[in-house]
């Protein structure tokens, strides 16, 4: 068993009931979550949308290699409704969005799968989520923690923790 931190997102339809949907499929099909984050609101990164994004950061106890691991959020990713068919020279709004972000403390690189994320150092949407639940865990290339990630990170966007309606 491995663990896994896997960041969701979404900014389309009912944001919360899909990451619940996501993350109940997650955890019927890739392993156990063990720990999760609060739903953290972000404005979009790298692009402009009518609606902000919710994010949460979990870490799953799995099986499943990496690779297989991200093949099965890519399918999950699909049956909720993300179009992965066709490339877009930016990024877009979308019903999910899942990212294997820590596969226990694996470096990889090939076309498929990067480990650790390659820019999650450079994302507060992603560090804020991931430090509430992982706040010590050592980045294994950059060799710094998540909260050290954190401090220096230049991403100045607001990332607040999720209200609700």
């Amino acid at each position: 068993m491995e663990k896994s931190y896997v960041l969701l997102g979404s900014n389309m339809g009912d944001r919360t009931s899909i990451l619940e949907e996501a993350r109940n499929m997650i955890e019927a099909r890739c392993g156990k979550i063990i720990k999760m984050s609060s739903l953290y609101e972000s404005e979009p990164w790298g692009f402009d949308a009518e609606q902000n994004f919710i994010n949460q950061a979990i870490c799953v106890e799995t099986d499943l290699s990496a690779h297989e691991l991200l093949r099965e959020l890519l399918s999950i990713e699909i049956e909720l409704g993300r179009d992965r068919s066709r490339h877009y020279e930016t990024y877009v709004s979308r019903p999910i969005d899942l990212d294997v972000i820590y596969y226990g403390d694996m470096i990889n690189d090939d076309e498929d799968l990067i480990l650790p994320h390659p820019r999650l150092q450079l994302r507060r949407f992603v560090l804020e989520p991931l430090c509430e639940i992982a706040s010590d865990f050592v980045h294994p290339v950059l060799k710094r923690t998540n909260i050290e990630l954190r401090e220096v990170c230049p991403d100045t966007s607001d990332v607040s923790l999720y209200k609700g309606k």
